[in-house]
């Protein structure tokens, strides 16, 4: 990884700039994906480079299964980022992960269905290892930091994407609990495999807004709900991200190489236009 690392914030639902940022510049890009989902905004924290990337569009305008994931890991890529936290609102499937609680995951599980997953398309096809879908080492430092603050934070637990923009129906709440999911939001899928191609570390700051819609004694989720909790949670997501730079040392992570091996077309068969437009990605594995 470089020397110093450089941290992306992807900011979701309710989450449209970061206060903590100094020495603030914006920045408007495109890349061969299309435009991100807004513009790029450089700053620094403690002295240390931060890019803060707003999922939904400042004044939220896309929804999920519209917001342009690759072209917001590649232009974060192209910025230099090599580290993301994904913050996030979702919904809890477990009774002891409560609203106002923020969740580290481990785990992921795309249930989506109408989204491009993948920066490797005919031409030149890479297959990723994403058996754990979040960079543990990240995960585990963010953690730490969300930790030191008042909040109640958990480490671990299955986050389940669906598609959205409806939230689910009772018979789909009730089918995710019993195949194990512990929280339900509809974004982190594809960012995470995204972030992966490109070899960025990537974890979630998940908020928990609601208990989705199979609490027998609580209210079903809706957007009065979800933006009231995030609103409270926004100052523990800043101040979660400033401690994150106290114990976020610079160390090797097998994020940052997981294209070796992975790339399966041969070298004299791969489309030039793809290896030209993936180049950011590839070039160091590509003659």
């Amino acid at each position: 990884m470089d020397k110093q690392p450089k941290l992306g914030i992807i900011g979701g639902t309710g989450v449209y700039q970061f206060e903590a940022l100094s020495q603030v510049r914006e920045q408007f890009v495109t890349t061969p994906f299309g435009p991100p989902s807004s513009a790029l905004i450089h700053g620094q924290i403690n002295n240390h480079p931060v890019v803060f990337l707003a999922r939904h569009g400042q004044g939220h305008t896309i929804p999920p299964s519209e917001i342009n994931y690759r072209a917001n890991i590649y232009a974060l890529k192209a910025a230099g980022v090599n580290q993301i936290v994904s913050i996030s609102a979702c919904g809890s499937l477990r009774e002891d992960y409560t609203p106002g609680d923020i969740v580290i995951p481990d785990q992921l599980f795309d249930f989506s269905k109408n989204r491009k997953r993948t920066f490797f398309e005919t031409g030149l096809v890479a297959h990723v290892g994403v058996a754990d879908p979040f960079c543990t080492r990240l995960s585990q430092i963010l953690f730490e930091a969300v930790s030191s603050t008042t909040t109640n934070v958990h480490y671990g637990g299955t986050f389940i994407t669906i598609e959205g923009p409806r939230f689910s129906t009772k018979a789909e709440s009730y089918l995710f609990r019993t195949w194990g999911m512990s929280i339900v939001g509809m974004t982190t899928s594809p960012e995470a495999f995204l972030a992966r191609e490109a070899e960025i570390c990537y974890a979630a700051f998940a908020h928990v807004t609601d208990y989705d819609v199979w609490h027998e004694t609580e209210e079903s989720v809706n957007v009065e709900m979800i933006i009231k909790n995030l609103h409270r949670n926004n100052q523990i997501a800043q101040a979660s991200i400033v401690k994150l730079f106290e114990l976020n040392s610079p160390q090797d992570c097998s994020c940052s190489s997981a294209l070796s091996g992975a790339i399966t077309t041969g070298i004299e068969a791969i489309d030039s236009h793809q290896k030209i437009k993936l180049d950011l990605l590839v070039n160091k594995y590509l003659p």
